[in-house]
């Protein structure tokens, strides 16, 4: 069984990543287009020849090992992806090979996430748009993707978790509601600058308070984005 998660940046994402990675029968893999995602873009990242470095730039490549042997032949295996790094010159008809899942989070909150760790970003730097199209692709096929909100997973992990397995057809495990501190070893070359906090946590974090202030600047982000928020959330377990 292989999992895709399809979210976008600062949506909980690596800690979801970590409770799959802790069950023990399931191999994970963080974010394996990156690397093909700047190469074609040409956008300045942190960590930037890092990344390069670190992954296949081909996603013919990418896509063979995603569907070739798993892991130290583990039963299940979780992949996190990025929506925004589906561009167009990826391939996408892989994806009916896996079981789909969509993570999502007001976009008030990854706006101000994400402007913490890099300045300004645009409507296509959070994937909010790219994930509803994915969605809508996944449907076209058959498919019915799971939705996860990820404010919902932080105030019951059990219950959502319990719902993801049941909706991908794997048991739950009471191993994914907790993990080490210190990070997995799957993480990308890239989790020193972006997974600082989730490094000092061993759960998932509890509910959130009140949505964030979003700058007047980034208050079109916002408003492009949450339509398309709204779109998943209806669809959500």
């Amino acid at each position: 069984m292989r999992i895709a998660m399809w979210s976008g940046p600062r949506n909980l994402s690596t800690a979801m990543m970590y409770a799959f990675g802790n069950r023990g029968d399931c191999a994970v893999v963080d974010e394996p287009f990156y690397a093909s995602y700047l190469a074609q873009t040409g956008l300045e990242h942190p960590m930037h020849a890092e990344i390069l470095d670190s992954q296949p730039q081909d996603p013919v490549a990418v896509i063979s090992n995603l569907l070739g042997p798993v892991p130290a032949a583990k039963p299940f295996f979780y992949q996190k992806h990025m929506t925004h790094h589906m561009i167009d010159g990826i391939p996408r008809d892989w994806m009916r090979e896996v079981a789909n899942v969509f993570l999502i989070r007001h976009p008030a909150r990854v706006i101000a996430s994400y402007a913490e760790k890099r300045e300004n970003p645009t409507l296509d730097d959070i994937g909010f748009r790219q994930q509803a199209e994915l969605f809508e692709q996944v449907c076209g096929w058959g498919q019915r993707p799971v939705v996860l909100d990820s404010d919902k997973v932080r105030q019951n992990p059990e219950q959502l978790l319990e719902r993801l397995c049941d909706g991908v057809g794997i048991p739950f495990s009471p191993k994914m509601l907790s993990w080490p501190m210190g990070g997995h070893k799957d993480d990308g070359v890239w989790s020193a600058h972006w997974y600082g906090a989730v490094w000092k946590s061993t759960k998932f974090a509890g509910p959130e308070g009140p949505l964030p202030d979003v700058p007047d600047a980034l208050r079109p982000v916002l408003e492009a984005a949450l339509p398309y928020y709204e779109q998943l959330k209806a669809t959500e377990v």
